[in-house]
């Protein structure tokens, strides 16, 4: 079974057309929304769907690991409410996973919704950038329950928690212990939203210094502060 695990915080927006795509799929699965403190109405519209809520204190990271300490699956899917997905997105995990033992998990090859030339330029750039093993959590990484466990499980960071995840996925897989793939057939739809009101050459700078200052072992609570231009947080912040 595939355990779909999908963190939020004043989704209400997104998350119905995301669990109304995930109730009409076939394969065997649960659904599990991992609020972080949402002040609208995202947890009334999960209770709403039937799905397992798990609320706790916002921060990307520790939302996903409780969502994932939750699952009774033995995949975890971990999917983003602003995500839209096909109806055989949760067959193609599946049949992939059935076909190769070697298969660990991976994710989906990612387009951006914003029809300008900039969201075409980032679909390119994400293909690029998952040729040399590098993606995040908005393209929907999958993974099989064992091999999270092995990994010690997605670090409960407020930022870039997927990221380094995913450098533990490939880690892995270089170690020659296992395979991951990028699912193309179907894609995963995701949102533009945060490149609203946004200059390229701006977004393009601000992804290139938060990486920096990543692999500069910058704490990622201050980053997650600075991301969100929270000043008092990011005083406070260790």
């Amino acid at each position: 079974m595939i355990s779909v695990i999908i963190p939020t915080l004043d989704e209400a927006h997104n998350l119905p057309r995301v669990l109304e795509a995930l109730a009409a799929e076939p394969t065997p699965h649960e659904v599990i929304v991992s609020d972080g403190g949402s002040a609208d109405n995202t947890c009334a519209i999960a209770r709403s769907f039937g799905v397992r809520l798990i609320e706790g204190p916002a921060a990307r990271g520790a939302q996903l690991r409780r969502g994932a300490d939750a699952a009774g699956g033995d995949t975890f899917f971990f999917l983003h409410a602003d995500c839209r997905i096909a109806p055989s997105t949760l067959a193609a995990i599946e049949r992939c996973l059935s076909q190769s033992s070697d298969l660990i998990g991976g994710n989906f090859a990612l387009l951006f919704d914003g029809g300008d030339g900039f969201s075409e330029w980032l679909n390119g750039f994400y293909a690029w950038f998952r040729e040399k093993g590098l993606y995040y959590g908005d393209s929907g990484v999958f993974i099989r329950r064992r091999t999270y466990d092995e990994l010690g499980g997605i670090p409960d960071w407020p930022l870039m928690e997927d990221f380094r995840f995913t450098r533990l996925m490939e880690r892995y897989r270089r170690a020659g212990r296992g395979d991951t793939i990028c699912i193309a057939d179907p894609p995963l739809v995701t949102s533009s939203r945060r490149f609203s009101n946004k200059s390229p050459a701006y977004i393009f700078w601000h992804w290139c210094l938060i990486h920096g200052l990543y692999y500069a072992n910058f704490p990622t609570a201050k980053l997650a502060a600075w991301y969100y231009h929270d000043r008092a947080k990011w005083w406070a912040a260790k």
